[in-house]
């Protein structure tokens, strides 16, 4: 007799735990429907040591409820990214219990609202890191991608923006991800402008952007090749490793990356990079030598060697390579940005040198040939700045670059009309 009645207390016991859990978030819900999501939150913190032993419609429940109310805080902007998380927590715990117990009462609505919650991080993420808050931004990036990893561009983007917010060692980890999954980010873009906002969107196919242009709603269709990230993200874990001292772990990250994708020369110029921030100048020198014999005529791949050149303070080899690839390509506007910017840099030099001069006879003296120095300075950018204008007239910054170099050369006119120009780029 003394063991039923054991039982019986335990049956009961749990019995009044589960209704106790029933009452729980039924409040919660009555709490949210309020108006009040704080407050359903922390009921449901309340009952959460319950859950692990409630039935599967009880925790279900519990998951939805628990769901729409940090998907409610996150709404309402209170501590919006870590709400969003744990709404997509709850609604991913939700659709796991109901593919369990083969019911779905909540299924559909959480998963749209585990789309909802993916778009809203994405959105957070992009007003972050217009702010300057790239570490917000990148868990956000992140976040998104754990809730669709078919979508593993977000995981790109996650790596590229802890590197931003200088947490190289959480980009590494997601960069080695990246690196696991082979992925390169290659494909098609398929893009239109929006007549109302005369922005361009991209679209995921061809069909939907003609679609768009055909109902009238988008026009200027284009299409563009998206080049290979794998160089980029073996160059940017070839460069962290080495920052961590770890030199010959990243010559074998990139060794072993172009031997797994021969022909991607990104992978190449990344190696000779490497050889290069490593001083070590003969390995760079020959792979150089090997990407040139592959592509000769190949203007991206020359004006990346010319990059990597100025980036490493080879200025005559860098102007060597850009004046290449207007030769390969004249309406390369990059080459003759770049060539202008390699001119200009000595005019820091020139300026330092000038304000420390006084007024003696010698000094003023000095200042004249500097003066002279920069004057030529100026003139040689010119052709490079007026092309580059001329390719792109809408590149607010080498007009504005052009205008200074005018202001300071004292051309009147040339400066008076560009500075028109600029009011109306300015404008739109």
């Amino acid at each position: 007799m003394k063991s039923k009645y054991v039982i019986l207390a335990s049956a009961l016991l749990i019995s009044v735990i589960a209704f106790a859990q029933k009452d729980q978030i039924k409040a919660a819900e009555k709490a949210l429907k309020g108006g009040n999501p704080q407050e359903a939150v922390s009921i449901l913190n309340g009952a959460q040591s319950l859950i692990p032993n409630a039935v599967d419609a009880e925790k279900a429940h519990f998951y939805f409820v628990n769901g729409n109310a940090h998907l409610d805080l996150a709404n309402k902007k209170v501590e919006e990214g870590k709400n969003l998380t744990l709404a997509a927590k709850s609604f991913q715990d939700l659709l796991a219990v109901e593919k369990a117990s083969g019911k779905s009462k909540y299924s559909a609505q959480a998963t749209t609202s585990i789309l909802d919650i993916k778009f809203k991080l994405l959105n957070s993420a992009i007003a972050d890191t217009k702010s300057d808050k790239d570490l917000e931004g990148a868990q956000k990036l992140y976040d998104a991608y754990l809730l669709d990893k078919k979508d593993t561009i977000n995981l790109y983007y996650a790596a590229s923006t802890y590197v931003n917010g200088k947490d190289y060692a959480t980009a590494l980890k997601l960069y080695s991800e990246l690196k696991t999954l082979n992925y390169s980010g290659k494909g098609t873009s398929y893009l239109a402008v929006n007549k109302l906002t005369s922005q361009e969107d991209a679209f995921n196919t061809v069909k939907e952007r003609d679609l768009a242009v055909k109902l009238g709603t988008h026009e200027k269709p284009k299409t563009e090749a998206i080049p290979s990230k794998r160089g980029e993200i073996y160059k940017n874990i070839a460069l962290i490793l080495v920052q961590d001292g770890k030199v010959e772990e990243a010559k074998k990250a990139v060794a072993d990356a172009r031997k797994a994708n021969p022909e991607d020369n990104s992978l190449l110029l990344t190696e000779a990079n490497l050889y290069l921030e490593t001083k070590d100048y003969e390995t760079y020198k020959k792979l150089v030598a090997e990407a040139l014999e592959k592509n000769p005529n190949d203007a991206d791949l020359v004006f990346n060697l010319g990059v990597l050149s100025a980036n490493a303070k080879n200025r005559a080899d860098a102007e060597k390579y850009y004046k290449r690839v207007i030769e390969i390509n004249p309406k390369y506007t990059n080459a003759y940005i770049n060539l202008a910017a390699l001119k200009l840099e000595d005019e820091k030099v020139i300026i330092d040198e000038m304000n420390k001069l006084g007024t003696s006879a010698k000094d003023m003296k000095r200042y004249e040939v500097l003066k002279t120095q920069r004057e030529d300075l100026f003139k040689a950018t010119i052709p490079f700045l007026q092309k580059a204008y001329e390719l792109d007239p809408t590149n607010i910054d080498v007009a504005k670059t052009l205008l200074n170099v005018y202001s300071a050369l004292e051309m009147m006119p040339e400066s008076k009309e560009l500075k028109a120009k600029i009011k109306v780029l300015e404008q739109k």
